[in-house]
């Protein structure tokens, strides 16, 4: 079987979850707690990524180190479960590495990737979710042991410290650096 062009069109396959439902227990529990009495104090919470496939995980991963030019698109393997072919070729047959690295960068672009993907992360475990917090004023969230602690702190949002320390409460533990990552251990 022939494979396929990278380029844009490989970010719809093999979808994120994107809901808490699919995420592996403890963990589920947890961040579908803490997301509820977040929602419940008055904060929006929009998640954008849950468990992730890991074939998605592997187009993720290479099209970032193509784009990032710290792997030329000839060198990297294949995935029994992925027919992409990463090598775009001139009419001569040689390899186009613009061509190349511009399809990958479409793929980073689509995909809305910030931070280089893990091949093997919390995403495909099931132990992270991706989710963009938000209120305004103070936020009197719950604990888990249900017990009110009020934020108001700024940012308004997951960085808030406050909202960390409240989050690991429930066993959700804030990235320091990547804004939506959420997990088991932060990372």
């Amino acid at each position: 079987m022939a494979k396929e062009l990278s380029g844009k069109k490989w970010v719809a396959r093999f979808p994120d979850a994107k809901t808490t439902a699919s995420l592996a227990d403890p963990f589920k529990q947890g961040c579908e707690a803490f997301i509820a009495a977040m929602r419940t104090a008055g904060a929006t919470v929009t998640v954008s990524s849950t468990r992730r496939p890991a074939e998605r995980a592997y187009l993720m991963h290479f099209c970032w180190r193509i784009f990032k030019q710290t792997i030329n698109p000839q060198n990297v393997g294949a995935d029994p479960g992925v027919d992409i072919e990463w090598v775009h070729r001139k009419a001569d047959d040689s390899i186009d590495l613009p061509a190349s690295r511009a399809a990958a960068k479409a793929m980073v672009e689509g995909y809305g990737i910030a931070f280089a993907p893990a091949l093997k992360s919390r995403h495909t475990q099931g132990f992270a979710v991706d989710m963009t917090i938000k209120w305004s004023g103070s936020l009197a969230v719950a604990n888990r042991d249900g017990t009110t602690t009020t934020i108001t702190s700024t940012p308004r949002n997951g960085f808030n410290l406050t909202l960390r320390k409240v989050g690991k409460t429930y066993g959700v533990t804030k990235h320091p650096s990547d804004r939506p990552h959420w997990s088991t251990d932060g990372k």
